[in-house]
């Protein structure tokens, strides 16, 4: 019995960032349900690999195979958060939810589900780093994309943030979602680990 087609295959895949090679050679494919964990030292390529697969950054050789996903549907998670200090919570979610598509949560029960729904209306500025990074969380579930890219999706967090990050990673796998998640925690709910190498 055959497994599910994959979502991305990467063949031979070269990254280089201010005129020094991070990686070459590197290939791995995704499928629906997993949970792709990138670790290695700092420096050692784990963000730029994501925004490489985000189409942010363009390799140096290689190949991303994304098969009937053209062009992708995913969403990057990035080590900044991306929000709007001035703007509210709710209105921050709104504004992702106008940029990307209605198709997931309302704005309102993404701030529930993030433990944040008392919180709508205040301005993004005054939240602390951990709740900042909830909010950012929050902005994966107003728009439905079937791949998420994380990166270290527990930064920030307490015990409690870190189980919300592990039953929202458990509900997008359980969906046929995937997940390609750069962290140097040891992350609930991954299948494969990837490690990248020390800087040249």
């Amino acid at each position: 019995m055959t497994g599910p087609h994959p979502l991305l295959t990467v063949e031979n895949l070269a990254l280089s960032r201010g005129g020094r090679q991070l990686f070459a050679g590197l290939g791995f494919s995704l499928s629906p349900g997993q949970l792709l964990a990138l670790r290695g030292p700092n420096g050692a390529g784990k963000s730029s690999l994501l925004l490489a697969l985000a189409g942010i950054l363009r390799p140096a050789a290689g190949r991303l195979d994304w098969h009937a996903e053209e062009p992708p549907k995913l969403h990057l998670l990035a080590h900044q958060p991306g929000v709007k200090a001035r703007l509210t919570l709710a209105e921050n979610l709104d504004f992702w939810r106008a940029v990307n598509g209605p198709t997931g949560l309302a704005a309102s029960a993404a701030l529930e589900r993030v433990g944040l729904g008392a919180l709508g209306g205040l301005d993004a500025g005054y939240l602390s780093a951990g709740q900042t990074r909830r909010l950012a969380l929050a902005r994966l579930l107003v728009t439905d994309r079937r791949l998420w890219l994380l990166d270290e999706p527990l930064s920030a967090l307490d015990a409690a943030g870190d189980a919300l990050v592990a039953g929202l990673i458990a509900d997008r796998l359980a969906t046929g979602g995937a997940i390609v998640a750069a962290t140097h925690d040891d992350l609930p709910g991954a299948t494969r680990t990837l490690t990248l190498g020390p800087p040249a």
